[in-house]
């Protein structure tokens, strides 16, 4: 058959032209979306008198046959045919003859793959945000368990200040719950339809886009046809959405690579989710978190892509944006599986206490409440209390001890004001609990944090 646009042509496009124009090969993801947008915009043709009602019978039960061999595997996918729009009428007519020929009245492929495409990737906003929530209740069960579990708060990646694990824990939640508001926002925002904007102007036949709207779920109409046809901007906003989220795994990830190591020691990854050496036998590689790490960049190409793909286009549809599928696709797969994979590593690893607590007695964790006790306690001001704590550290170095473990008579001989209280300010349970502040580290403060995530992932 020939291509269904050829009248104009006195010749064939070459095999070339087929290879490098055809999208058919990847596009057909979106098998399920164009058939349903085409029954939705022949129930509207049917509705408004453009076709009757045994044309529309003949679509439907061409098209559910045309669904049927491509989820069975018979369907034939032929380059030639470019795209899987023009892949699937050629099918339908081929099957129910002249009234499929009626089913592309009123419509472009513009508007066509528009539909097909913003469906896909609003879809996958909602799927993914509910992967993201199953990940957020792993993280939320552990977390619950080490709300008294210390562990040193760092900054530079140098000890700072006694936290707790679940606290620790706690900022990534924050993190993913901004990432799935952010898919939702998506959704919510671009769930408008582009059908009956036909190629860029609208049509003069009497359609109902508020009807096919309605019969595919979306929430309103685009405004201008001009800027409908040729927008992307709900697939530049799901390449962010994902970009941000993996930005936020490969954190997490990077903690887990560092965690699991001999150096820290806080964690221990599965067997099921860790890899060994092929010349190495002890080894016992952290695989899944460094490849969550790699593939974020992979994601960031992804979006880096298609924001130069789109910059320099005039209005309205061009070829160009046939670039805009593959790399959702992979952004989506690769969304997909990292969420499910950290998923089953948090769930199955081994968090170690004890090693966390022995890291909190090195790097003088409670200096800081040091300096906080000689302010309050003492009316010394905070840039001198802060000098004597130096030095209170420095003989700490000399003993060969943490800050937390030193004798009172060496704090006195630094000072005398300091008062024979002062040694409880530098337990380092108490200065964690000390942190009683609104969003602190503090156990409770801690424990109502995890309340707060928990009801959201309830209330979900």
């Amino acid at each position: 058959m020939k291509k269904m646009w050829s009248g104009r042509f006195s010749a064939s496009a070459s095999n070339l032209l087929d290879q490098f124009n055809a999208s058919i090969m990847y596009d057909r993801k979106l098998y399920r979306e164009d058939i349903e947008g085409s029954l939705a915009h022949a129930q509207m043709l049917e509705k408004q008198g453009i076709l009757t009602q045994n044309e529309l019978k003949q679509i439907q039960e061409g098209l559910t046959r045309v669904k049927n061999e491509i989820e069975s595997g018979t369907f034939e996918w032929n380059i030639s045919d470019e795209d899987l729009h023009m892949g699937i009428e050629k099918r339908l007519t081929q099957i129910i003859g002249d009234a499929g020929k009626k089913l592309h009245t009123a419509r472009s492929r513009n508007d066509q793959v528009a539909v097909d495409f913003r469906r896909f990737v609003l879809r996958k906003n909602l799927e993914i945000a509910e992967l993201m929530k199953l990940l957020m209740q792993e993280i939320l069960v552990v977390a619950q368990k080490h709300t008294e579990t210390l562990l040193p708060g760092m900054t530079h990646l140098q000890h700072a200040q006694p936290i707790n694990f679940g606290f620790h824990l706690g900022a990534y939640l924050s993190m993913f719950k901004r990432d799935i508001e952010r898919f939702e926002s998506s959704y919510t925002r671009n769930n408008v339809s582009p059908l009956g904007c036909a190629a860029l102007a609208g049509t003069p036949h009497n359609i109902d886009r508020e009807y096919s709207a309605e019969l595919l779920g979306f929430d309103s109409v685009s405004v201008n046809c001009l800027d409908t046809v040729s927008d992307r901007d709900f697939a530049l906003e799901i390449l962010f959405n994902i970009s941000t989220m993996m930005m936020h795994i490969s954190r997490l990830s990077e903690e887990l690579v560092l965690w699991s190591s001999y150096e820290f020691g806080f964690i221990e990854l599965s067997d099921e989710y860790s890899t060994g050496s092929s010349i190495m036998p002890q080894k016992k590689n952290p695989d899944v978190p460094e490849l969550l790490r790699g593939k974020t960049g992979r994601v960031y190409g992804s979006l880096m892509g298609l924001l130069t793909v789109m910059k320099g286009l005039p209005l309205a549809y061009n070829k160009d944006t046939q670039e805009d599928k593959e790399g959702v696709f992979d952004a989506v797969e690769t969304a997909e599986i990292s969420l499910e994979i950290l998923k089953e590593a948090i769930k199955t690893m081994q968090v170690k206490p004890k090693n966390m607590d022995t890291a909190c007695k090195v790097g003088h964790l409670s200096a800081t409440d040091l300096a906080d006790y000689l302010v309050e306690k003492c009316d010394i001001p905070f840039r001198e209390a802060h000098f004597i704590t130096g030095k209170a550290v420095a003989k700490s170095e000399e003993l060969g001890i943490d800050l937390s473990e030193i004798e009172l008579k060496y704090l006195k001989e630094i000072d005398e004001r300091i008062a024979d209280d002062v040694l409880d300010f530098l337990v380092l349970e108490n200065s964690m609990n000390a942190r009683q502040s609104q969003g602190g580290t503090a156990t409770q403060r801690t424990k109502e944090q995890l309340v707060y995530f928990k009801k959201y992932l309830q209330e979900k």
